[in-house]
């Protein structure tokens, strides 16, 4: 097998070396899979530099999200759930790399109709948008949405389950071509966070277009930047603000007063944590993730504006990604692969 292995922390992304390595054998609790696609993430630019709160030690291979084929199965689970052949993805150290081993509980199957492509940039960004919008702010179909960053990997997944649940979206973004492609996810109408007068026209579409308390501004904030202290300057009464991360750098602090005198709720979500606390809420999450997607309300939010195919292409992907001018999920191709026709998703 190929990889991205780590031995020592560099700089920057395109410091990253290709190895040989040999090709790691099914054990008793793990299956290996061929990856075909493996997601990036702002977490693996930390991991490669020492900076992550969660650093394997040296020497590992880079990546976490995948998508690919199974090639063997646990050598001691006598009735494992996928076979010989079966499309998954899911999240695991090692997934900048040809071949990976991972336990059963980190993977999912493909959805039907899916490429690899699509699925490697699932396993974090639809959970943690429908978590946090389903699970934590209880959204309501008239609700109206405030989604930051629209047009990153969970923001379009946010973007595509408010609409999926009735509700309409307000959405920030940097550039005209995010706010374009948030609109194409489904948003029904765009900001420039970059002005400084954002709040107020949040504030102007719900006077124009709410009744009752909903003039004041939106029902719900999903933040995954760090930007809900100027979210409460446009929010409705009973409000619920989600915080999702704080992908601006820095942790913001928060009037409470404001939280106060307009009755909301301030909600975090740290998806990653419910395997811990809350296992029965995961495949809640997930059926009804895949329940949108058969129902055609939700698809992939792979970035298409430039091809990464190949290990090779790593390095660029990463640095793509860290320039913040992508949208979506960016996603290499290890494999470049054709999508199947399309049928219905699979649920758990």
């Amino acid at each position: 097998m190929r990889g991205i292995q780590v031995t020592e922390y560099v700089k920057g992304p395109l410091d990253l070396k290709i190895v040989d390595l040999p090709t790691p054998s099914p054990v008793h609790d793990q299956y290996l899979i061929e990856i075909h696609s493996a997601g990036t993430n702002f977490f693996d630019l930390l991991q490669i530099q020492g900076k992550y709160q969660h650093q394997p030690p040296l020497p590992w291979i880079s990546g976490a999200e995948f998508a690919g084929t199974i090639l063997a199965t646990p050598t001691a689970v006598k009735s494992p759930r996928y076979k010989v052949g079966d499309r998954v993805f899911g999240a695991s150290q090692g997934a900048y790399a040809t071949h990976i081993l991972a336990p059963e509980r980190v993977l999912l199957p493909v959805p039907q109709g899916w490429s690899f492509e699509d699925a490697a940039g699932l396993f974090v960004t639809a959970p943690t948008s429908y978590g946090g919008l389903v699970q934590r702010a209880n959204i309501q179909s008239g609700d109206w949405v405030l989604v930051h960053a629209a047009a990153g990997g969970v923001g379009l997944a946010a973007v595509q389950i408010a609409k999926a649940k009735g509700a309409t979206v307000i959405a920030t973004a940097g550039t005209e071509r995010k706010r374009q492609i948030a609109k194409e996810f489904g948003a029904d109408y765009v900001i420039d966070y970059r002005k400084k007068s954002w709040p107020e026209e949040v504030k102007a579409l719900c006077k124009q277009n709410r009744s009752g308390n909903g003039k004041a501004g939106v029902d719900i904030v999903y933040d995954p930047v760090g930007m809900i202290d100027q979210s409460l300057k446009c929010v409705a009464w009973n409000a619920r603000l989600l915080v999702i991360g704080f992908a601006a750098g820095q942790i913001e602090k928060v009037a409470l007063n404001r939280v106060l005198l307009k009755n909301v709720s301030l909600v975090g979500l740290h998806w990653g944590q419910y395997a811990n606390f809350e296992k029965e809420t995961v495949p809640v999450v997930w059926n009804g993730i895949f329940d949108l997607i058969s129902e055609g309300k939700f698809r992939g939010t792979a970035f298409r504006d430039e091809s990464f195919v190949g290990l090779e292409s790593v390095p660029r992907a990463l640095k793509a990604l860290g320039s913040r001018d992508t949208w979506g999920k960016v996603v290499v191709k290890i494999i470049d692969d054709v999508a199947p026709p399309s049928r219905t998703a699979s649920k758990l």
